[in-house]
């Protein structure tokens, strides 16, 4: 046996409540009016739309339904975003309606993750020299070590032989070793794992040794061993790894929609199994900007503090963010239906009549809705029954396009997101800093530097005057030569200095197409002394290198 939807139930319920009221009427008085009804209308059954009627009060052949008005006799449609219900309909239905209010939009959001150590206080030792490990001071995990604490001694002839040629040239002394040879042979003893400390111990006693001592970089926990007493290692094998669980971090992921409510500083409940009863409380130190390709999630990182180790390495945990926003229009979830893709709400018209209007939605909260558009405070929403209404409206053919009641309410918010093109101002002041870097071009490149130390003041005005007229400039490449353009003492110093702002003057001017409307030409070396390529601007065609000089005038290439 087959089950009517729960739609088609209730319209069948708001059927049988008509049918009621009409047979009713026929000892009370007349019956009251079906929806819609207007002069002149067109009546067709909700199930089979073929059967139609110029009267009201009739009913369906086949399934015994009172038919509904749709349209009137010309074709036009009825009201198409109103349905109106009479007060045995409305008894059926149950309508409830609630008041569009302004307040702070709240959400809980329920995430779990892991509990991870600080990969800021994370290591991972390998071996330093070839050798064999002699003893293991530490040959467990789960360890606790202190910084600077031996861990493993290896048998290495490498370090022996290391540490005879140093004591060999301590023994020569200044006059037969060169001071540098010395210096050289005791930063080898660092390279290979000995410490300032066991380097003095051996200028002391000067007996070389073959046991080097593989020691804690820091203080914490041995999470990993990978070597056994009598292993050979070649340098660079792994040995242990380090962390410090004084300090942990809790790590989760964070969907797409839920970073809208996460922020920087923003407190978060922790709850792991193995501490049951207890919140910690922390807030968020990091929110990764970047997110993973298959999940679509971002890395959102807790900072906790662990002094007495009672959180666990990897083990799970779950939290609550509890994140609201500011004052904003708030309509209550129950009362948004989807109607073909499109967010819409039933408004109370009066008169136990309901219009559908479409609206635009913010952010969602636990038991609200942000409305960006088509409401206003006050408005009552229907919050119940309105699947009935709006299945009632489609069946009757009503609220055929919501969205062209109120085209204004539906269209969506334009946010400027690209750089916006210079006007003639700012444009005005680029082309002052381009022929300020370009006569500072002309005068390096004939090895004028008072010449260039007396344009100085106008390079850097206009630079100044550039980023402050240009606010996209104040994130650009320009910004950081922001009182970096001094007056050097001589040639070398200028170029330097000049050379990194030059190039990037000429890749702005090149992005902006400007040597082509200014007749400008940029040039480009590819053995600057600084930059390795470096670029600059010119007003003439001859090709002179600033960077060089007379040195090398015609290093370097147009670019196009």
């Amino acid at each position: 046996m087959h089950t009517l939807p729960k739609s088609l139930f209730a319209l069948c319920l708001l059927a049988a409540a008509a049918g009621l009221a009409g047979q009713s009427a026929a000892v009370e008085g007349p019956a009251s009016p079906p929806l819609h009804v207007h002069a002149a209308m067109v009546y067709q059954c909700p199930m089979h739309p073929w059967i139609k009627s110029d009267k009201p009060g009739e009913h369906c052949t086949i399934c015994g339904m009172e038919l509904v008005a749709v349209a009137s006799e010309g074709g036009a449609v009825v009201d198409p975003n109103l349905v109106t219900l009479n007060p045995a309909q409305a008894a059926v239905t149950g309508v409830q309606t609630s008041e569009v209010t302004r307040g702070a939009l709240t959400r809980t959001l329920r995430v779990s993750g892991v509990i991870e150590d600080d990969d800021t206080r994370h290591r991972i030792l390998a071996a330093r020299v070839p050798g064999r490990i002699e003893k293991l001071h530490v040959n467990y995990v789960g360890a606790e070590v202190e910084a600077g604490a031996p861990l493993a001694t290896v048998f290495s002839p490498e370090m022996l032989t290391a540490q005879r040629q140093y004591v060999e040239r301590i023994k020569a002394g200044a006059v037969a070793t060169p001071l540098s040879e010395r210096a050289g042979a005791r930063e080898r003893l660092l390279e290979l794992g000995l410490t300032e400390e066991e380097i003095g111990i051996l200028e002391h006693t000067l007996k070389p040794t073959a046991m080097v001592n593989i020691r804690a970089p820091l203080s914490g926990t041995v999470i990993s061993r990978s070597v056994y007493e009598g292993q050979y290692v070649k340098t660079n094998d792994p040995l242990f790894e380090i962390g410090d669980f004084a300090r942990m971090w809790f790590v989760f992921d964070a969907y797409e929609p839920d970073l809208a409510w996460l922020r920087l500083g923003q407190h978060v409940e922790v709850s792991v199994p193995s501490q049951p009863g207890q919140v910690l409380t922390a807030p968020i130190t990091f929110i990764d900007p970047s997110l993973n390709e298959k999940t679509r999630t971002a890395r959102v990182r807790v900072t906790l503090e662990n002094p007495e180790h009672r959180l666990r390495y990897r083990q799970t945990a779950q939290a609550v963010v509890a994140a609201s926003s500011l004052d904003g229009l708030l309509v209550p979830r129950a009362a948004v239906l989807q109607h073909s893709g499109r967010p819409i709400v039933y408004v109370d018209a009066g008169g136990s009549g309901y219009r559908a209007r479409e609206v635009r939605i913010g952010r969602v909260g636990d038991t609200n809705d942000e409305v960006l558009d088509g409401l206003k405070q006050g408005d009552r929403v229907v919050t119940q029954a309105g699947l009935i209404l709006d299945s009632q409206a489609q069946l009757a053919h009503a609220a055929v396009d919501v969205a062209a009641a109120d085209p204004a309410a539906v269209t969506p918010a334009k946010v400027a997101a690209g750089t916006p093109a210079h006007n003639e101002a700012t444009y005005a002041l680029l082309r002052t800093l381009v022929f300020a870097a370009a006569d500072a071009t002309t005068a390096l490149a004939a090895d004028d530097l008072s010449g260039y130390q007396k344009g100085l003041p106008a390079m850097r005005t206009a630079l100044a005057a550039y980023l402050a007229g240009y606010a996209p400039a104040a994130r650009g490449a320009l910004a950081a030569f922001t009182g970096k353009l001094p007056d050097a003492p001589d040639l070398d110093a200028a170029r330097r200095d000049f050379e990194p702002f030059s190039t990037a003057v000429a890749d702005l001017a090149r992005s902006e197409h400007l040597q082509h409307r200014e007749e400008l030409w940029i040039y480009q070396c590819p053995m600057s002394p600084v930059l390795g390529t470096a670029r600059w601007l010119s007003r003439s065609h001859h090709l002179r290198n600033p960077f060089f000089g007379s040195a090398m005038p015609g290093c370097g290439d147009e670019v196009k």
